[in-house]
């Protein structure tokens, strides 16, 4: 089996894997994954499939080779280079936290990791609005539509999955019951 076959596996894999979000932007309100957060099952999957993770870099680009360990193929997926300048921070310290974020966003983009970056990223998108959406829906079909949307952005926040359950449950036994009126 070459690479492609084997990447597709691993997205399998991971994507059946509960990743819970560590990182915190306290200033926006939200949460990220941080490397931690899913690098150690993708190294566990990838070992199971015989696959390895190869970052390298210049000057312009970043790139995360995959490769087959059983008969070297590989993909590669690359991104530009970019800079920071953190205050207080070295040259030094500011070329470590560009190659942080770019293994990030490599490692995302290979796995397919979906963040919900629209959402997340606007402080006030948070489980209320969601529940607002399931208590607002006028039928079943409407009503499945909100929960199924809700139960996709909030993956892996159970706190957040049983208020949107409840208010899923509220609102579907008052469909009912005006239905059977």
């Amino acid at each position: 089996m070459s690479v492609y076959p084997k990447l597709m596996a691993a997205r399998l894999a991971l994507q059946n894997t509960a990743l819970t979000k560590s990182g915190h932007n306290k200033f926006a309100g939200y949460k990220y994954f941080e490397l931690g957060d899913f690098i150690p099952a993708i190294q566990k999957i990838f070992n199971d499939l015989g696959l390895c993770g190869v970052i390298s870099y210049t000057a312009d680009i970043a790139t995360l080779s995959i490769i087959d360990m059983e008969d070297n193929s590989k993909i590669e997926i690359t991104s530009p280079m970019s800079t920071a300048a953190l205050k207080g921070c070295h040259e030094v310290q500011n070329l470590g936290a560009v190659q942080t974020y770019i293994r990030r966003y490599l490692w995302v983009t290979a796995m397919e990791i979906v963040e919900h970056d629209a959402i997340d990223s606007s402080p006030g998108a948070d489980v209320e609005v969601a529940v607002k959406a399931i208590q607002s829906a006028t039928d079943l079909d409407s009503l499945k539509a909100h929960f199924s949307s809700a139960v996709k952005l909030f993956k892996g926040d159970t706190e957040a999955f049983a208020k949107v359950n409840a208010a899923k449950d509220a609102r579907k036994a008052e469909l009912l019951s005006t239905a059977s009126e």
